[in-house]
């Protein structure tokens, strides 16, 4: 499920997927898009969807040597205000945690 936020009147949204020949997780940014019309009608159906990413971060998270990276995808100019910046690499630090913790875990004697 995305997380959505709303900064001077625009909508953003950060949401997760496993990329399987990266063998990493991505978290990704992107303006979010109003839901479909008829979505209205439903309870707590959300208001806005991810739109198309123009900020991904890549977690790498079954070798702990390869490093996180910060991809940008993007044909035109996206101007990121501060606090959504800090929210995204909030979220990429968060997930670089967890894969870490979870790699030690797992194979303790490789971390060493």
């Amino acid at each position: 499920m995305p997380q959505l936020r709303v900064h001077a009147g625009r909508h953003y949204a950060i949401q997760y997927h496993y990329a399987l020949p990266d063998d990493a997780w991505c978290v990704e940014l992107s303006e979010a898009v109003p839901a479909p019309a008829a979505w209205a009608e439903i309870p707590n159906a959300e208001t806005h969807l991810p739109g198309v990413a123009f900020m991904v971060g890549v977690v790498p998270d079954e070798d702990p040597i390869l490093e996180p990276t910060v991809h940008i995808h993007s044909h035109d100019e996206h101007v990121i205000p501060y606090e959504i910046m800090r929210w995204f690499m909030g979220q990429v630090a968060e997930q670089v945690e967890r894969c870490r913790l979870a790699f030690e875990q797992e194979a303790p004697e490789a971390v060493e």
